[in-house]
């Protein structure tokens, strides 16, 4: 019986390894696949998650070196997930900082942008924690079309072709207002 026992319990043990180490495995595998990802998007029009970088702790009040920067990206909560993406961002001559979207309206990142206003800006690497506000009022909207305009025809490669200098404001173009929280 002692026997028997004993090539019970080391089965038992045997079988139970397996079973913890496979689904640790894959635990380890998924984590390292996430950071890599998240190292590596946003990426053109792949979305990113966690954006990495130094976090800035001083209050920006004039984001006007965000017009040497082609692309900002930004991170949003995305319900039980971080979500970053690649978005123009551009700067009025008073130094206020905005992001634009075309065709946002039913996009993930604006409708969770405006449930949740808390994100992650990150600017040549360095990472800034911001407060978003969608822009409705129609004077705003148009100053920022036009801070738009100037920046990405000041750029020698801009990721988008930008619209002509002049041209109005197209219907379902979405602007947010960034502001630095500490």
């Amino acid at each position: 019986m002692s026997d028997e026992r004993a090539i019970g319990e080391r089965l038992v043990k045997a079988l139970k390894r397996p079973a913890i180490g496979g689904p640790t495995a894959l635990v380890v595998l998924l984590v390292i696949a996430f950071y890599g990802w998240s190292f590596t998007c946003p990426c053109e029009r792949t979305p990113g998650a966690v954006l990495f970088g130094y976090e800035q702790p001083f209050p920006v009040d004039d984001w006007t070196f965000a017009n040497d920067v082609t692309l900002c990206q930004i991170q949003i909560n995305a319900g039980f997930r971080p979500h970053a993406i690649n978005l123009n961002c551009f700067a009025n001559d008073e130094g206020g900082l905005y992001l634009s979207c075309s065709s946002c309206d039913g996009k993930l990142w604006s409708g969770f942008a405006i449930r949740d206003p808390r994100a992650w800006l990150r600017l040549d690497g360095n990472v800034y924690p911001v407060h978003l506000t969608r822009i409705v009022d129609h004077g705003e909207l148009d100053m920022a079309w036009v801070a738009r305009l100037d920046k990405l025809h000041s750029l020698e490669e801009p990721a988008n072709p930008p619209a002509p200098l002049g041209s109005p404001r197209p219907e379902g173009w979405w602007t947010f207002r960034v502001r630095y929280r500490g």
